[in-house]
C-alpha cells in the first residue's frame, strides 16, 4: 500500500491553484509541439479554468491533489480512467505523480488514460508504473492525436 498522507479530495478553494498547474502544464509540454498561439496564450487560462472546478463541479468531485502545505499535483480520476494528471513543474521526477497514479489505482481501481501521442516523458512515466500502449488512437478537438494506455497487472513499489 502506498503512502497517501498528503492526497486528498480536492476542494472549491484548491480551484486556482489546480488551473495553474494545468495551463503551466499545457503550455510547457503541449504548446511545443502544436504552437498554438491563439490556444495556449488566449484560450487557455488560468481563470476560465479554474471556474471548470467551482463548487459542485463534476471535474471538483472526480479531482484528488497532493498537498504537503503546498498543492503540488492532482489527479482527475472517473470510471476507472485517469482523466488528468499533472505535477507543477518544479516539483516533478520526485514521485508525486507516481503517489498520485498508485492512489488513482487503489482507490478507484484507475486502470486506462489516454496520453498525447508526442509526450514520450508521459508514456514513458505511465509504462514504469504497468500501463501499455493499446493500439488505439483517437484525434481530440481535431489536431490532438491520442493514445490509450491500460494497465494489466498491479506493481509493487
Amino acid at each position: 500500500m502506498m503512502n497517501s498522507e498528503y492526497i486528498r479530495h480536492a476542494e472549491a478553494s484548491d480551484a486556482s491553484r489546480i488551473a495553474e498547474i494545468f495551463v503551466t502544464n499545457y503550455r510547457v509540454n503541449f504548446y511545443p509541439f502544436f504552437h498554438n498561439d491563439e490556444f495556449y496564450f488566449g484560450e487557455l487560462n488560468v481563470m476560465d479554468t479554474a471556474a471548470g472546478y467551482a463548487q459542485g463541479s463534476e471535474a471538483l468531485a472526480h479531482t484528488f491533489v497532493y498537498d504537503d502545505g503546498v498543492v503540488k499535483g492532482f489527479v482527475r480520476v472517473k470510471d476507472r480512467e485517469v482523466e488528468k494528471l499533472f505535477v507543477e513543474p518544479q516539483f516533478q521526477s520526485g514521485g508525486i505523480g507516481a503517489r498520485l497514479l498508485e492512489f488513482a489505482a487503489e482507490s478507484f481501481g484507475a486502470d486506462r488514460l489516454w496520453v498525447l501521442e508526442y509526450n514520450r516523458r508521459g508514456i514513458d512515466f505511465y509504462r514504469r508504473h504497468g500501463f501499455e500502449l493499446t493500439g488505439k488512437k483517437i484525434i481530440e478537438d481535431e489536431w490532438v492525436p491520442l493514445l490509450e494506455m491500460k494497465r494489466n497487472k498491479a506493481k509493487e513499489y
